[in-house]
């Protein structure tokens, strides 16, 4: 089984991985989805946000934005990103199965990141 995390907004893929409401856990056994989990993100005073995403069992996270930081982060927890995603949270997920959404990198620019930077 896989289990892929997507950081979500409003059922769409959300823009930042650290300050999106919410991430969608999609369980995948043999190509289809077999069960779907969504918990609020406990946000960076709880911890690290890829922290929590890896204590939930994730191999695949999905986001439209995310800091380098958070990248090395879900490295060291041997989790994938797919940076880049955007639209309906469960269209991102089924193009991922498919083969058709690959990664397009760090981008986290253009958002408002206080005194922290981007490397969360």
């Amino acid at each position: 089984m896989t289990r892929i995390a997507v950081a979500t907004e409003d059922a769409l893929v959300a823009g930042h991985f650290g300050s999106c409401p919410a991430y969608r856990f999609y369980d995948v056994a043999d190509g289809r989805v077999t069960g779907v989990q969504e918990l609020a993100n406990p946000g960076h005073d709880a911890g690290s946000p890829p922290d929590f995403v890896a204590a939930v069992g994730a191999d695949v996270v999905i986001v439209g934005g995310i800091g380098a930081g958070a990248i090395n982060r879900f490295s060291e927890h041997g989790i994938d990103v797919i940076a880049g995603a955007s639209g309906p949270v469960d269209e991102a997920v089924h193009r991922y199965l498919a083969g058709d959404l690959a990664d397009a990198g760090s981008s986290c620019g253009g958002h408002d990141h206080g005194d922290h930077g981007c490397g969360h």
